[in-house]
């Protein structure tokens, strides 16, 4: 066995693994105590980027699904918070309910005329998807138009009032917790070979008995739920959102964290998201190289796909 595959077996270990996350988790916990808010508010939006990359990665990682619009989903979970908060004055956590199902019916308005495409034209039909979104939302008055919705109230957790970065902090990294707890429990559940078996041959996968439309609009709704729960929180930490929040270019990028760690991989998928998320700030007060570090991630990013055209830590079997 070569030295490769022995270590990536041993990465492999559900011991190894267990131990790793669990001092992963410690640190992390541990991080705010001895950072101050700039250094916190660069790993939550880490944790942001990883929470949007592991929902899309049901859709695309698991289900081979090509979706270019995800700040669709974000985008109605955020309007829907921001709307009921500062319109209609509901408390922050009796939105999350209202969020889901909002989430829910419009992923399958979407979906069940469209997921029966493939490759270039669905991804056509879910950027199309998102453009409506974030168009829409520019012009009604409810959404704020192009302004956006300012002001929306910080809620509060058993009488604590969410107002600094380091309870935001917490509070998205036991997000990430709980969706990567979410992923890996679809992931080794029968729903989750099925979606396996349909990205990599849709048609054998129908031969076999799998409802290829049903299983990839479940997928296709339950990104869409995580997407819009994320948008939830992120309206209420941001306090104010605009279209210009929900553009193409986000879709892109939480699309690019996945690919970069390794679509259908967990950890490879939140080794992505805060890859992308880290490395530009990481070098924002180098001389020179500041100026220019987006120039200098883009180079990476294109070194890193030559050399690891899976990702940063793609699936064995790939």
């Amino acid at each position: 066995m070569k030295l490769r595959d022995r270590i990536s077996s041993w990465l492999e270990s559900k011991f190894i693994q267990a131990a790793a996350s669990a001092a992963l988790l410690a640190f992390m916990a541990l991080l705010p105590l001895f950072t101050d808010n700039y250094y916190q508010n660069i790993v939550w939006n880490a944790f942001f980027y990883m929470l949007l990359a592991l929902g899309l990665n049901i859709i695309v990682g698991y289900c081979g699904l090509c979706d270019l619009g995800y700040a669709s989903k974000f985008a109605i979970g955020a309007y829907t918070t921001g709307i009921l908060i500062k319109t209609y004055h509901w408390n922050f956590w009796a939105t999350l309910p209202v969020s889901i199902i909002i989430s829910i019916v419009s992923s399958v308005i979407i979906g069940l005329p469209t997921l029966k495409l493939r490759s270039d034209y669905l991804a056509i039909v879910t950027l199309g998807f998102a453009e409506i979104v974030r168009i829409t939302a520019r012009n009604l008055k409810i959404t704020g138009a192009a302004t956006g919705l300012i002001a929306i109230p910080r809620p509060t957790f058993f009488g604590i009032r969410l107002v600094k970065i380091t309870h935001w902090y917490y509070v998205f990294l036991i997000l990430v917790v709980i969706y990567i707890i979410i992923s890996f429990r679809i992931r080794n559940s029968r729903f989750g070979r099925a979606l396996a078996y349909i990205r990599e041959d849709e048609d054998a996968a129908e031969a076999m008995g799998v409802n290829t439309s049903l299983y990839k609009l479940y997928a296709y709704v339950l990104g869409a739920v995580l997407g819009g729960v994320t948008g939830s929180f992120y309206a209420v930490k941001m306090t104010s959102i605009s279209p210009g929040s929900f553009d193409f270019n986000q879709s892109v990028n939480v699309l690019l964290a996945v690919i970069l760690g390794g679509m259908g991989k967990v950890p490879g998928v939140v080794l992505g998201a805060a890859f992308f998320a880290l490395f530009p700030e990481f070098f924002r007060d180098i001389p020179v190289i500041g100026d220019m570090r987006m120039l200098f991630f883009g180079l990476l990013l294109i070194a890193v796909i030559i050399a690891k055209p899976q990702g940063l830590w793609p699936e064995r079997n790939k």
